[in-house]
């Protein structure tokens, strides 16, 4: 009778011996593929000068509408212009092709913050405010903000002094450096918003508005193709700037790769050759 009562027990007993090892193996196997996925986390690049190569695309945030700097066309939906021939280089340094994110001028700092985009590219102006919340690269040019005028008027508009009148009529576009610069400085004359940069200088040749002011670059290369306008004094705007390309703040390592890359591109004729093709 006490054998019969004990193989039961022993039973028991050897099924939950070797169920234990079995039980205890599955936290083990969990910490274990909570490690692995600590350690494919940590192996992902912590900076965009990893990041793009990895991915094979750098992405550009890109206005569009800034002529020599960035243009899209309507048409094809393709982009052209000095700083998309500088992306396509950039992109290629890091073994990468550029992928173009349309933007606006009040949206392009949101937009690389927000991580929609690794750079911002096409005539940007550094200024202290977006300073605040992105890196700037090394510079590409100076610039500064000069009026734009048809050319039978050139002696009527040298100064601020004369464009700032009643009666005269200053057009700007929306979001940027053009609207903040004549916001500041235009109080008497009348202050025409049109949101349309590619055609805006339409509104000046048409007799619709009467002057813009824009960096001179713009006015340069706007001068070109309508013969019937002017720049006035290019070479002494009213302000001093510079373009750069815009970062994300922190990256340390993506903005010295950058800043190498365009310290060789404007010294050793690159830069110079793509703005000649569309500025000379």
């Amino acid at each position: 009778m006490k054998r019969a009562a004990i193989l039961p027990a022993l039973a028991c007993l050897l099924a939950v011996t070797v169920a234990a090892p079995a039980a205890s193996h599955a936290p083990a196997r969990a910490a274990g593929a909570a490690t692995a996925a600590a350690a494919q986390r940590d192996r992902r690049p912590a900076t965009l000068l990893d990041a793009v190569p990895h991915r094979g695309v750098l992405r550009v945030c890109t206005t569009g509408d800034y002529r020599p700097f960035s243009y899209r066309d309507p048409a094809t939906g393709s982009y052209r212009g000095v700083d998309i021939d500088m992306a396509r280089d950039l992109a290629k340094s890091l073994d990468a092709t550029p992928r173009y994110v349309p933007t606006t001028w009040s949206g392009l700092v949101g937009d690389l913050t927000a991580g929609r985009c690794d750079i911002g590219m096409g005539g940007v102006s550094i200024t202290l405010a977006r300073a605040r919340s992105v890196y700037f690269s090394e510079p590409t040019r100076t610039d500064g903000k000069t009026p734009l005028v048809r050319c039978a008027d050139q002696d009527k508009y040298q100064s601020l002094e004369q464009i700032d009148r009643p009666g005269t009529r200053v057009v700007v576009n929306p979001g940027g450096t053009n609207e903040q610069f004549a916001r500041a400085h235009i109080k008497r004359a009348t202050l025409i918003v049109h949101p349309d940069n590619t055609t805006i200088f339409d509104e000046i040749v048409a007799g619709r508005a009467d002057v813009m002011m824009t960096d001179a670059s713009e006015t340069r290369y706007q001068a070109k193709i309508h013969p019937e306008l002017c720049a006035v004094h290019p070479d002494r705007p009213f302000t001093f700037s510079e373009k750069a390309y815009a970062l994300p703040r922190g990256d340390d390592q993506f903005k010295a790769y950058v800043d190498q890359w365009v310290h060789l591109a404007t010294h050793d004729g690159t830069y110079r050759k793509y703005e000649d093709a569309w500025m000379k």
